[in-house]
């Protein structure tokens, strides 16, 4: 038997989606550089092979980002109760 599956789990836990979290930063860094992209100079895109490289990775990067918000919220983890827990007259987690 596993030790794994009777180890248990706090709320916070069972609660934190990475996606969430990888989502919100390629948003964020996708828009900052999609700013900057708009405001490449002639010499920094000539350096680049006349392609303004900030503008492209930004709309990537933002395009990645929305497609693991949009998975985390088409998909949202599940919480089952767990069988050690009742609920408490206040709402509350009390163990058995």
């Amino acid at each position: 038997m596993s030790t794994e599956s009777n180890a248990p789990k706090s709320a916070a836990a069972r609660l934190f989606d990475i996606r969430l979290l990888i989502g919100g930063l390629f948003v964020l860094y996708g828009l900052m550089l999609g700013i900057a992209g708009f405001f490449t100079s002639d010499s920094a895109r000539a350096k680049a092979a006349h392609v303004n490289i900030n503008l492209w990775l930004g709309l990537g990067m933002l395009v990645l980002g929305l497609l693991f918000l949009l998975w985390w919220k088409l998909n949202p983890l599940k919480v089952e109760p767990d069988a050690n827990f009742e609920a408490g007259e206040n709402g509350t987690d009390v163990p058995l």
